[in-house]
């Protein structure tokens, strides 16, 4: 009696080991696909619970929902020698559900080891190789992002199609101590000629502003005169001035008195 109870209680465990073993959960935003001997089995399943032959079947989840990829530390070689660094590289993407089984099957379920760590490698390598360190760490930095997508995107529509890469973010690259000290000495230097041209401005802007006042104020002297000018009243007004003026002046002894001319004596023969 003891033996069959020692058996019951066998079987019950191997039964529950089998049944905990055969039931499985996919999570939403995954597809399953799995695994027996080793040999990707062609069938796929979607979020839910499922079953499988215990012990002989494995699976995995693979996600189709919109991920990011991490990068870190990357090197890269300048043309002109200089090695950089690259913090980090992210890479937004996502696996389309029907193309899970093919890109599974080429590169197995950890395909963004091959499909995209690896290839941000070589591309990086690539740009940085026919730029100078001025171009990769300054001018063309913006362009990295893009250049990067479209490079990775053209070698997966043909390699893995369905696999699409959203967008790519670059980190500013570490470059040696002292060539940085060089570029931000420069870049000091280049905000302060904008803070003198912004100054330089603002004094041409002043200076301007009084040549228009002066100018109005000329123009509206002129109509002042002109209107004088027009009215007989304003006329009037205007030799009365002009008469004081003159009688002013004469008091205070600019006018030039007239000389009169030395009598000539004649003499007689």
């Amino acid at each position: 009696m003891a033996q069959l109870g020692a058996v019951v209680a066998v079987a019950s465990s191997f039964l529950c080991a089998c049944l905990f073993s055969a039931v499985h959960k996919i999570e939403e935003g995954h597809i399953g696909v799995y695994y027996r001997g080793g040999a990707l089995l062609t069938s796929t399943s979607g979020p839910g619970f499922h079953l499988m032959l215990p012990f002989i079947t494995s699976y995995k989840s693979v996600q189709t929902t919109l991920q990011t990829d991490e990068v870190k530390n990357v090197p890269c070689g300048t043309s002109g020698g200089v090695m950089i660094y690259f913090d980090r590289i992210e890479v937004v993407n996502f696996l389309v559900p029907n193309a899970v089984y093919d890109i599974v099957k080429n590169y197995t379920a950890d395909y963004d080891k091959a499909l995209i760590f690896n290839k941000i490698h070589h591309e990086l390598n690539q740009f940085c190789s026919v730029h100078t360190l001025q171009e990769v760490y300054i001018e063309l930095f913006d362009q990295i992002d893009e250049n990067l997508k479209l490079a990775l995107q053209q070698d997966l529509t043909s390699m893995a199609p369905g696999l699409v890469i959203q967008a790519v973010r670059v980190t500013k690259p570490n470059i040696p101590e002292a060539i940085r000290r060089n570029y931000e000495l420069m870049e000091s230097e280049k905000t302060k000629l904008l803070i003198a041209a912004q100054k330089q401005k603002v004094v041409e802007k002043e200076a301007e502003t009084e040549r228009k006042k002066a100018l109005i104020g000329l123009i509206m002297r002129q109509k002042k005169w002109l209107r004088l000018q027009k009215s007989p009243t304003g006329r009037r007004s205007w030799r009365r001035k002009r008469r004081k003026g003159f009688q002013k002046l004469k008091t205070l002894h600019f006018w030039p008195v007239r000389r009169q001319r030395p009598m000539l004596s004649a003499t007689l023969l």
